[in-house]
């Protein structure tokens, strides 16, 4: 791991691009910022792993919280977010959700919120935590919803980071794809095509090479023989949040809720599913977050001028500092 991070960057010092480090189907060589455990779940009759990091603080407050990772994110792109909380006294639980990361992608799953919610259900109560707060970025605020609506009286804050899911894509001419074409999209992915939608989308057209270890890691599971693997995992994840709209039962949200959004970002989930006419049709997330929060019975939204889609990453002091506000 060592040795390909230095190659990484010396060849980024460089001017270059050089080819993308394999670093597993399951993200085996990827090193996580604490050490990982794991959980087995039934998937379709078949085990499969469930990885997960749990960091107790030294000094605890009593309380725990749980990061939620996005659909192009991991629980190592967390960490900044973690030891911040950890400091403040909480424990903290970052999950990778079975289909991502260093979890397992069984090839016969059939994702779902609910399969993932039940599941981050199962985990928490396999560490005694009976009730927490959730923070749930981009899907992991899709998934964060409906773990809410499944099990209101687990949570006791929920937080969405430019989450996806504030509206219905189909109602604003999303049309349906099938796995099969998106899988074949999926397997096109590299390094140059994840870091290309991240700086249009994500970074409103700027990089900093604190990027790219994250984009790294994404482009690293598919540079082995598991590519197929993941490549369908993806394109099977990509179908649930088409087919899987959380926007029409916002309404049964109970715990107080509190929206993070980047202003800058330029996310509108299926925006290169549909023809160029209907792109102005497709809001992006700052655009639909303030009508859906007048949605939720205790909503709150909180913007950050400046910054897109993944604040976390973008500018972690003032994300933390916001974090650790609307938590107490």
């Amino acid at each position: 791991m060592r040795a390909i991070g230095v190659v990484v960057a010396a060849a980024m010092l460089m001017g270059a691009a050089p080819s993308s480090p394999d670093f597993g189907v399951n993200l085996e060589r990827f090193t996580y910022p604490w050490p990982v455990q794991s959980m087995t779940v039934d998937v379709i009759g078949q085990p499969a792993t469930m990885v997960f990091m749990d960091i107790a603080p030294d000094r605890p407050n009593g309380r725990t919280i749980v990061l939620l990772h996005g659909k192009n994110f991991c629980g190592a792109t967390w960490g900044s977010t973690g030891r911040a909380l950890v400091q403040a006294g909480y424990r903290v639980i970052i999950p990778d959700q079975i289909g991502f990361c260093k979890s397992s992608k069984p090839r016969a799953a059939q994702y779902s919120f609910e399969m993932l919610a039940s599941n981050t259900r199962k985990l928490l109560a396999s560490r005694g935590v009976a009730r927490a707060t959730i923070v749930g970025h981009s899907l992991g605020g899709m998934l964060a919803m409906r773990y809410a609506i499944m099990f209101p009286e687990a949570v006791d804050r929920l937080v969405l980071v430019n989450p996806l899911g504030l509206v219905d894509r189909s109602e604003q001419g999303l049309p349906y794809v099938d796995v099969d074409t998106l899988w074949a999209g999926e397997k096109k992915t590299s390094y140059a095509s994840i870091k290309a939608y991240q700086q249009e989308n994500y970074y409103h057209g700027t990089w900093k090479p604190a990027y790219d270890r994250w984009v790294w890691m994404l482009a690293g599971m598919y540079e082995g023989q598991g590519r197929d693997m993941v490549a369908l995992a993806q394109a099977k994840t990509s179908e649930m949040i088409k087919t899987q709209p959380v926007a029409h039962e916002l309404y049964r949200i109970k715990p107080p809720t509190t929206v993070i959004v980047g202003t800058l970002d330029k996310t509108a989930f299926g925006r290169q599913q549909v023809p160029t006419s209907l792109h102005q049709f497709l809001q992006a997330i700052p655009l639909v977050a303030p009508g859906a929060v007048a949605k939720m019975p205790k909503g709150t939204l909180v913007r950050l001028d400046g910054l897109g889609h993944s604040p976390q990453v973008e500018d972690p002091a003032r994300f933390e500092k916001t974090l650790l506000s609307v938590v107490r």
